[in-house]
């Protein structure tokens, strides 16, 4: 109690206690907070952190391809047919399509 009470006696005023605009990283706010985006932003977003991951998983597989011999080579034939069916699944479903019907 007494930090709060010496931060309120000793600490600076400030005199713009009420500003007309809200005002972030020097630029004045324009429009609506609240306005609505479609979620095919997020979809892609996230599709694109998968297959990110992806390229990740395969790269960790190019550097231990001697090691895993040829059960690791059709262990990532298995990952990469899957990914794959999951790309044509989403083209096919034309996920990709940015035209916004409302």
């Amino acid at each position: 109690m007494s930090m709060l009470l010496l931060g309120h006696v000793l600490g600076g005023k400030s005199y713009f206690y009420k500003t007309p605009h809200p005002f972030e990283s020097g630029i004045i706010s324009v429009g609506s907070a609240r306005s609505r985006v479609p979620i095919k932003f997020s979809l892609l977003a996230i599709l694109f952190v998968l297959f990110d991951i992806e390229i990740f998983y395969l790269y960790i597989w190019s550097i231990c391809v001697r090691e895993l011999g040829w059960i690791g080579l059709l262990k990532i034939c298995f990952f990469i047919n899957t990914v794959l069916m999951a790309l044509f699944y989403l083209i096919k479903n034309n996920i990709f399509e940015w035209i916004v019907s409302e």
